[in-house]
């Protein structure tokens, strides 16, 4: 990609507040799940970077959590299989020995001009991926989480505001906001806190994969900010949400989205 996306390698500084914890992160091997993984690493968590394919990019977000002197896992697999989501919470136990914050963040996206467009296959896999790989994944950690673990679902400013274009993904990153809406409600007793980040335009691969040329050219110029957001400007609200510091904060939408309003 030009530019190449900011994930923080060179500008994330920690400060111990997720020492010890044991994590996972779909999509972690670019974009904001990198992001994620190398803030969650210099922060003092161990990680489970789950992937689809990207073995170069996964091997080179995992070096970066082992030079903050924290394990990383990888896990290569689609989360549109619910028994992968379960494999991918499974290594967790096994390998770090427990889970403490799980991050729902693998997504797909496609631009259609039309309804006619979306094949009935994209629609299926899109809603997979996004939607019900979270479900998956929380029933899976859930009975293995304690008091002050955190669950985070990646939303998105379509949540309410959606792209015509964007229809499927659209549609689900809003379902992923209430459901995390629900859960938080649902686990709140057992003392698990749940919230959903909602980006903006974020400049990542998914970006020029899944959109054309003209739309890329033009991507994030019509925040309040004036661009895309990078990365590395999302990973302090996926900090805050899976840290002490976020220990009465549930059941949120965090907006990070260059100004432009969530309601």
């Amino acid at each position: 990609m030009s530019p190449v996306p900011d994930c923080g390698e060179q500008s994330y500084v920690g400060s111990g507040k997720l020492a010890g914890k044991k994590a996972v992160v779909t999509g972690g091997d670019s974009g904001i799940g990198r992001a994620v993984c190398i803030a969650f690493a210099r922060e003092g968590a161990d990680v489970v970077i789950a992937y689809l394919e990207e073995d170069e990019d996964a091997r080179s977000t995992a070096d970066l959590v082992k030079a903050a002197g924290r394990r990383a896992v990888l896990v290569r697999g689609d989360v549109s299989d619910p028994q992968h989501c379960r494999e991918i919470i499974s290594t967790c136990l096994d390998q770090l020995g427990g889970i403490d914050i799980l991050v729902s963040n693998a997504a797909y996206q496609m631009t259609r001009e039309s309804l006619a467009e979306i094949p009935d296959e994209e629609w299926d896999h899109t809603l997979a991926t996004n939607l019900s790989a979270m479900f998956h994944l929380c029933k899976a950690a859930v009975p293995h989480m304690g008091p002050g673990s955190a669950i985070i679902g990646s939303s998105s400013v379509n949540s309410d505001a959606p792209s015509p274009t964007l229809a499927p993904y659209a549609a689900t990153k809003a379902a992923i906001a209430n459901l995390c809406a629900s859960l938080a409600q649902l686990l709140g007793p057992q003392g698990i806190r749940v919230n959903s980040v909602a980006p903006g335009p974020v400049w990542t691969p998914l970006i020029p994969s899944t959109m054309p040329p003209d739309h890329v050219k033009e991507f994030g110029k019509n925040t309040p900010l004036g661009r895309a957001g990078q990365p590395a400007e999302l990973a302090p609200a996926y900090v805050l949400l899976a840290s002490d510091d976020g220990s009465y904060i549930s059941g949120a939408r965090l907006a990070v989205t260059g100004g432009r309003p969530i309601l």
